[in-house]
């Protein structure tokens, strides 16, 4: 399983489990593009590379989650396949997706910004927590 929704009073909570961190990162990835639309409607007709940084990895994986948020708000495009590494302070990224289609994706969710509140990354599982503001 790529993610869980756990139990949060307002906004959207999930934990992402992985073999190594870059696969918890492209599973978080998933789950929030999962909570806007049926992330299994869609395909792969764009690409987008994009890095961002960080000083730990609780800052690399908000400012990567609100990079792929940003795609989605300014540029209306939805993804649900991530190849996601790091080297050394920056992760990079290479999304596979499409335009949002709200007849094809059925949106049912929006999320208005990745937060900090309660987000935690284990390197030693691995797994990751993040919350939503929906």
């Amino acid at each position: 399983m790529r993610y869980e929704v756990l139990d949060h009073t307002a906004d959207v909570m999930i934990k992402c489990t992985g073999l190594t961190l870059e696969e918890c990162f492209a599973n978080a990835a998933y789950a929030m593009f999962d909570q806007v639309v049926d992330a299994t409607r869609i395909a792969h007709h764009k690409t987008y590379r994009f890095e961002v940084s960080g000083n730990d990895n609780e800052e690399r994986l908000y400012a990567f989650l609100s990079e792929l948020l940003f795609f989605l708000d300014c540029n209306s495009v939805v993804f649900n396949e991530f190849e996601v590494s790091f080297d050394n302070k920056i992760v990079k990224c290479e999304a596979h997706g499409e335009d949002l289609d709200p007849k094809k994706h059925h949106p049912h969710a929006e999320i208005k910004a990745v937060t900090y509140h309660m987000l935690s990354v284990n390197t030693e599982e691995p797994s990751l927590t993040v919350v939503f503001d929906v």
